[in-house]
């Protein structure tokens, strides 16, 4: 494992952005990397990986919604004619009104955002105790 200590800075760093990131299209930018960050992580490849699903269930069940914000950020910008589905479609023109500064209580992912707020924070939680356990192991 790399080294925890350095894991668990970067992770509070981008924690650290989500909360105090203003509540505009920049929040879910930031939602976006703190999502990138741990999915691009080897070191919680254990909450993730299909033939290990042990830990996943660790993980608040809401994170799929997380996912969603960051796949509709990674999506927001890519013109094309194939079927993306019901969920990635929503995301794409929520997140596409709220960076038109279209900030309208009806949008459910500008509804959310404080629950997204604190959804990263449990899940910040969770994996810092993982890096915590590991670096105990050692």
């Amino acid at each position: 494992m790399k080294d925890a200590k350095q894991i668990q800075s970067m992770l509070d760093k981008k924690l650290k952005k989500v909360r105090e990131t203003p509540e505009n299209f920049s929040l879910f930018v930031s939602l976006h990397d703190f999502v990138g960050y741990i999915e691009s992580t080897p070191s919680f490849a254990t909450f993730f990986d299909n033939a290990k699903r042990g830990r996943a269930k660790e993980l608040p069940v809401k994170y799929s919604v997380l996912k969603q914000v960051y796949q509709g950020i990674e999506d927001i910008d890519i013109k094309t004619t194939d079927d993306l589905g019901h969920d990635r479609f929503v995301a794409i023109r929520e997140l596409g009104l709220i960076r038109a500064n279209n900030l309208s209580e009806n949008n459910s992912f500008w509804k959310k955002r404080e629950l997204f707020r604190k959804l990263t924070n449990e899940i910040h939680q969770t994996l810092r105790s993982y890096l915590v356990e590991a670096e105990g192991k050692k």
